[in-house]
């Protein structure tokens, strides 16, 4: 079988369902598949943060950005502009990889990543819609699959993500550029607790920022470090909380926003600890990623990481055991890191893609 597949996701910027896509649409290509991703390219945006392999074609829907503009109105924008937009007819195979592109592509499989909860009743609709309309659907973990199954009565298939665990890898070696690489963001920033993902609810944000502000009792050098945060959404009430509390705590995080992709792997490497406090998560692959690199990572207790991530990692459960997990973490544990990167190096992106193309086999499209 040799389909042609597109995926459709609904930004060009870093997220995790973005890397996801771009990845899997490489890992397929390398197998034969004829692939294309499809994109809003949000506010100009003339390419994806990253240079894509050639073997995979590139489509981009321009989408302007609009002042003031509500999070429900961009997103039904968003919507119209990719139903517009795309081209169905051209493929074997349509996948979307969000809820965006569910609602605005057609007949399609969709990857389920996590579920988010809405209020509004629109964008109930919406999630509501991406999840029964498609004809398949994927999770990144059994446990997304179970809330599906619980919610919806629908059985999706697991296929777990891959790791592009060789970049994280090869930023934590010996060799005198990853030594050199590791030292610039140490003399930037000194010794820190890194979390990517930007500052959100769903990352647990403030409680991190609480528990930096305990664990600085005993360690008054350790920085924290907030890395990432392209979103769709609003968060300009909870970023306002936040800052409120880091300046009740006299506490001074250090917020890079979005880090240019070719530095990433050296700062996941550069950490002293990496910080995974997030609410909801569907597989955690910045955590993953983290693991790779050899980082001890301290995580939410929540079943979705206990299944994933297993004894990899540690766990916390309030804002006083995140304290306590992030500082016994910066004691070396020779045996967990060497656990959390046989686990990363295990998750490739060419099983992945096989995975897929028997999944879209035996699902072609109706």
């Amino acid at each position: 079988m040799n389909p042609r597949i597109a995926l459709a996701t609904y930004s060009t910027r870093p997220r995790g369902g973005v890397v996801h896509t771009l990845n899997l649409a490489e890992a397929l290509a390398a197998q034969g598949a004829q692939v294309s991703v499809w994109s809003l390219a949000r506010g100009g945006d003339q390419g994806f943060f990253r240079p894509v392999d050639p073997s995979v074609g590139v489509e981009l829907i321009p989408f302007a950005d609009v002042p003031d503009e509500s999070v429900t109105d961009r997103i039904v924008r968003s919507i119209e502009t990719m139903r517009t937009g795309f081209r169905a007819d051209e493929y074997d195979i349509v996948h979307a990889q969000d809820c965006i592109s569910a609602n605005a592509v057609g007949t399609c499989i969709r990857t389920i990543h996590h579920l988010d909860q809405f209020t509004t009743p629109v964008l109930v609709e919406c999630h509501e819609k991406a999840v029964v309309a498609p004809y398949a659907r994927i999770c990144v973990s059994e446990a997304v699959a179970g809330e599906v199954r619980d919610g919806w009565d629908l059985h999706p298939a697991v296929i777990p993500n891959g790791v592009a665990a060789h970049r994280f890898q090869s930023a934590a070696d010996d060799a005198p550029e990853s030594v050199a690489a590791r030292r610039r963001w140490r003399d930037r920033l000194g010794r820190y607790v890194l979390a990517v993902g930007g500052i959100e609810p769903r990352k647990g944000s403030i409680d991190l920022l609480e528990a930096h502000a305990l664990l600085r009792r005993h360690h008054p050098d350790l920085a924290l470090v907030f890395a990432g945060g392209e979103t769709l959404f609003d968060y300009r009430g909870y970023r306002a909380e936040f800052e409120s509390r880091r300046d009740a705590l006299g506490t001074e995080p250090i917020v890079l926003g979005a880090v240019p992709e070719p530095d990433l792997p050296s700062l996941v490497a550069a950490a002293d600890v990496f910080a995974f406090p997030s609410t909801k998560e569907g597989f955690g692959l910045a955590a993953m990623e983290a693991l790779a690199a050899r980082r001890p990572v301290v995580a939410r207790d929540l079943p979705i990481l206990h299944e994933v991530f297993g004894e990899s990692v540690t766990y916390a459960a309030d804002v006083g055991e995140l304290a306590d997990r992030l500082g016994e973490a910066l004691q070396p544990d020779p045996d967990r890191a060497r656990r959390g990167a046989e686990l990363a190096a295990s998750l490739t992106w060419s099983s992945a893609a096989a995975a897929h193309l028997d999944f879209y086999e035996r699902h072609p499209r109706p």
